[in-house]
């Protein structure tokens, strides 16, 4: 095990992002709901504004940990073609679970957001933080919707991340910082000794305390 459970994480992975801290110009968005507790972590140890970011990943039937793609707020959408093509997911097999997600998407939005807007990110530095990297569709879909908000530099990190797609994210986002790349992966879940669900509870637990404790 890397980490004992997500604060642990979001503590360590701060460490490597110390050179943001104190300023101004940098906000920390988290991937609900996992993400949250490594982003709040995160947001602390630099001093800056957290919020949340919704992106839901479209997962294939029967195998929902595996990601067709992703969708995200403002209705981007981003597909893993080779894993489409690989279980010849239908057009409408993409539909079906691209409602369902969006449904659930509307949900939190409602739940987390209770009327706020997402913190205004124009002309900032958006870190954007979430438990860990396998596919990394989900965390592309956040990135391509993130893009069209303004935002001068969108940093991707995570605790932990599959080599190759921490080396993606490398020329996907501005900046790309992985904690720890372990070869082989496997998948996110097994570096966690407490890997359990993070719930809306939590979430909104955490953004609350945040929103007390952020800078002016």
């Amino acid at each position: 095990m890397l980490f004992h459970d997500r604060y642990d994480a979001g503590r360590q992975l701060a460490a490597r992002l110390t050179h943001y801290g104190g300023r101004e110009d940098v906000v920390v968005l988290a991937l609900p709901r996992g993400g949250v507790p490594v982003g709040y972590e995160v947001a602390e140890a630099l001093g800056a504004p957290l919020d949340v970011f919704l992106v839901r990943k479209l997962g294939t039937p029967g195998h929902d940990e595996l990601a067709m793609g992703a969708i995200a707020s403002g209705g981007d959408r981003v597909l893993n073609e080779e894993v489409v093509r690989r279980l010849r997911a239908s057009d409408q097999t993409i539909a079906r679970v691209e409602i369902e997600e969006r449904r659930e998407l509307e949900r939190q939005e409602r739940e987390y957001r209770r009327g706020r807007p997402l913190l205004d990110v124009r002309g900032k530095t958006v870190i954007l933080v979430d438990d860990g990297l396998a596919t990394g569709s989900t965390m592309r879909a956040a990135v391509a919707a993130l893009r069209r908000l303004g935002p001068a530099r969108i940093v991707v990190a995570v605790p932990v991340g599959a080599p190759e797609t921490c080396a993606e994210f490398a020329s996907e986002a501005d900046e790309a910082i992985c904690a720890r790349e372990p070869d082989p992966f496997y998948a996110v879940g097994i570096w966690y000794e407490d890997f359990s669900q993070t719930s809306d509870e939590e979430v909104r637990e955490l953004l609350a305390d945040a929103r007390v404790s952020a800078p002016s």
